[in-house]
């Protein structure tokens, strides 16, 4: 466990941010035999970066793999050894000058087929949502509606925030005999009137 720390701590100090701050100052300077040293080490890397993510499954329980792993880092990064520029120079430019064409086909090709996909799977995504979203819809208006109909009109003017209307005076039905009385006596108040405007 502590041999797995100490091999993570050295790749991530040794491994990225020493030849990350070199990179900067390579760059900044536009001192063109040290950029394209760091270039060299960054592709030889990235190559040990995916090795190394199969090998730590794999290889993990062999003795001294995690020794032997900083012992690799030191060696690409000494300016004695130039471990980088030596692996790069004699196995990786070559390897990759000889492929290069089938490399590029293979990549438009990826791109091209990664595009369809994603333009499928997003066409597939956007029915599913619309579908849920139309789904969701019908069942809330109907919700919806159901929960209006148990409201009173005191309860929805409370909620919209007006005040509440005051409520209407009951009525009581009459018998024949009031209603007879209350006739005579509206009319009469209303003939006065009537008289009042003729000339």
């Amino acid at each position: 466990m502590v041999s797995w720390i100490i091999s993570r701590l050295v790749v991530l100090i040794f491994g990225t941010l020493y030849p990350a701050y070199y990179s900067y100052k390579a760059v900044k300077s536009k001192d063109i035999k040290e950029y394209v040293k760091w270039m060299m080490y960054w592709i030889i890397f990235a190559l040990f970066m995916t090795v190394e993510t199969f090998t730590d499954i794999f290889l993990c329980w062999f003795p001294f793999y995690y020794e032997l792993k900083i012992a690799f880092m030191a060696w690409l990064l000494s300016p004695y050894t130039k471990g980088s520029s030596l692996l790069y120079r004699k196995f990786v430019h070559p390897t990759l000058s000889s492929k290069e064409k089938d490399i590029d086909d293979c990549l438009v090709h990826a791109k091209d087929r990664s595009y369809d996909a994603l333009v499928h799977f997003g066409k597939r995504g956007l029915n599913v949502a619309a579908t849920a979203a139309v789904t969701a819809a019908a069942k809330g208006q109907g919700a919806l509606s159901e929960r209006l109909r148990s409201f009173s009109m005191q309860d929805l003017s409370s909620i919209r925030g007006d005040s509440p209307s005051p409520s209407p005076i009951p009525v009581r039905t009459a018998s024949k005999g009031t209603k007879a009385k209350l006739t005579r006596s509206v009319t009469q108040y209303a003939e006065p009137s009537a008289t009042a405007q003729s000339p």
